[in-house]
């Protein structure tokens, strides 16, 4: 427990985070339905060819 009482609290998007900083495209792209639709066909369509692939 005293270990816990010097620890410093690191605020989100700070330097120290250690996190990538969003841009505003990719905010865009990851709010955007129609992004979404066409990324989950795409992901979709690469399943079924590697599970068809497995398959022969």
């Amino acid at each position: 427990m005293a270990a816990t009482k010097h620890m410093n609290h690191i605020q989100p998007y700070s330097a120290q985070s250690g996190t990538m900083i969003p841009t505003p495209f990719r905010k865009f792209l990851r709010t955007c339905v129609l992004w979404q639709i066409i990324r989950f066909i795409a992901i979709n369509i690469k399943m079924t060819i590697l599970i068809l692939k497995s398959h022969h």
